[in-house]
């Protein structure tokens, strides 16, 4: 890149001196057009605001300019506001956000309360809400709607094309609505063929997703990622329930799993090992079989384009043999 804007530099360096040994009116015709060309980009860029967006809570939220400050209130939203290249634009997160590294150095806002002094502070264009902290945070989202700010809540999320809902939305009032159907596109891609490869599948297995250890054991059930994930590489959800049951051991061991997938690692220690020395469980294929796998929660739990990564991990583990070199 380096080199290509040496290069260019040169370039447009020689054109102005050529320009400066000849007469003045190419020099002055050459900035009237460089100053139309500025004027038209701006133009373009104005061209898609303002944008009036019904948001999930039914309500119309209307942004004036492209903005160039948001705030963030949850990790998906950053996530996805990063993908659509907006990181430079995010001044404040969650206490919560750990992806990308970059969100280390900027201003936090607070965790499942969110700090509206803090926020206001900063001045944003935008604020990207979640629907999941309606029941808590709605008057705290109305403080921010007073003070001027737009507050834009996206959807909870439960399934694929709900995150690709929240991917364009975030795009439309941001000005990256290219950006967010290229992401879209590539996701869908992406599934397409790990579907694709997953009817190589001859013997379909059953799999159980554990989200908390012994002995609160809460488990991936129907209508949920985890379940949409074992449906795209051609596996069987052993729950049959609908979202995310509280499960005791000895009903677990009557769905005897060919595979247990746990997604707290990262703050349980042994979690694999804890699985597998349960009293008991010996005689569970999963066990037996030494199929026990932790898999990084926010890969199969946060709605945003890192679930390509989620999905592929998750075939790895349960179909080694077919999906080893994803």
């Amino acid at each position: 890149m380096k080199k290509l804007m040496s290069l260019l530099f040169l370039m447009f360096f020689a054109i102005g001196m050529i320009a400066g040994c000849g007469s003045e009116e190419p020099k002055d015709a050459n900035t009237d057009n460089n100053a139309e060309n500025t004027e038209q980009a701006e133009q373009a860029g104005d061209q898609a605001f303002p944008v009036t967006i019904t948001d999930a809570t039914d309500q119309e939220v209307t942004i004036e300019k492209e903005p160039e400050k948001i705030v963030s209130l949850i990790p998906s939203n950053t996530e996805i506001a990063f993908a659509l290249g907006l990181g430079d634009k995010v001044v404040g997160v969650s206490d919560n956000d750990n992806y990308p590294e970059e969100v280390a150095d900027i201003e936090k806002i607070g965790g499942m309360e969110f700090n509206i002094e803090k926020i206001i502070s900063l001045e944003p264009d935008l604020v990207l809400a979640h629907a999941s902290s309606m029941g808590s945070s709605e008057e705290g989202f109305q403080q921010l709607r007073d003070s001027g700010i737009p507050v834009l809540v996206v959807n909870d999320a439960t399934n694929f094309n709900q995150v690709y809902d929240t991917i364009q939305m975030i795009g439309q009032v941001t000005g990256t609505e290219e950006e967010a159907e290229t992401i879209i596109t590539d996701m869908k891609n992406e599934f397409d063929d790990i579907q694709a490869k997953a009817e190589e599948v001859a013997d379909k297995k059953s799999v159980i997703f554990e989200i908390s250890p012994a002995p609160e054991i809460y488990v991936g059930g129907k209508n949920t990622f985890m379940d949409e994930i074992l449906a795209t590489i051609n596996a069987d959800n052993a729950i049959e329930e609908e979202g995310w049951p509280k499960v005791d051991e000895e009903t677990l061991l009557g769905y005897n799993p060919d595979v247990i997938i746990t997604t707290y690692g990262e703050y349980t220690e042994d979690a694999i090992d804890q699985v597998k020395e349960r009293k008991g469980w010996e005689d569970v294929t999963a066990v037996k079989e030494n199929q026990v796998f932790d898999v990084q929660t926010d890969l199969v739990s946060r709605p945003g384009p890192r679930l390509v990564e989620g999905v592929k991990e998750v075939a790895k583990a349960v179909y080694p043999e077919i999906f080893s070199e994803e």
